[in-house]
């Protein structure tokens, strides 16, 4: 993995409504800023288009998924772990906690031994994805004890969603934002 960045976020100088646009979605247009958009989504704009059907399709997740804050939370810290994406582990462990994971719960889902069983279910998920691309069908049958088929979907497309930003962003040597 590069350590130096690929491509870097777009100059403040060259935001526009081109941008601003790219990044609706996710932002409205008054954080639709460098400082605010951060350094993916400003790196993400270079590619306008894209950036817009990405956004569009995680905005949905983030808004109106069928799981809760909380297990989508534990999907995308799995996700990013499994990835080796330590930016989006570092960005989502607040957000996790908001959604009311403890310390515990996120050490659980960082070693692989969630104590919550639907926790686990989703933890296991996650890896199964990430290795084989599928999932058993012991697994597939621990995920339904908990969720309904449209929640199912909603982690199967979270999972993936967030494997696809950790690729681009070990791709692109994103780094880390100062502060």
């Amino acid at each position: 993995m590069s350590t130096e960045p690929r491509l870097t976020p777009l100059p403040a100088d060259e935001w526009d409504d081109g941008v601003r646009h790219a990044l609706s979605p996710l932002l409205p247009a008054s954080h639709a800023t460098p400082d605010f958009a951060g350094n993916i989504l400003g790196t993400l704009v270079r590619h306008q288009p894209l950036t817009h059907a990405y956004l569009t399709f995680n905005a949905h997740l983030l808004r109106e998924s069928t799981l809760s804050a909380r297990l989508r939370e534990v999907a995308i810290l799995r996700a990013a772990l499994v990835s080796r994406s330590d930016y989006l582990w570092d960005h989502h462990v607040p957000l996790a906690q908001r959604a009311g994971l403890t310390d515990d719960d996120i050490e659980g889902v960082r070693v692989g031994a969630a104590a919550d069983g639907v926790d686990a279910a989703v933890v296991r998920a996650v890896d199964e994805l990430a290795e084989s691309k599928t999932l058993t069908d012991a697994t597939w049958a621990l995920v339904r004890e908990h969720l309904d088929e449209r929640q199912v979907l909603d982690l199967i497309f979270t999972i993936g969603c967030y494997q696809v930003l950790a690729v681009t962003v070990n791709a692109l040597g994103i780094q880390p934002e100062e502060h």
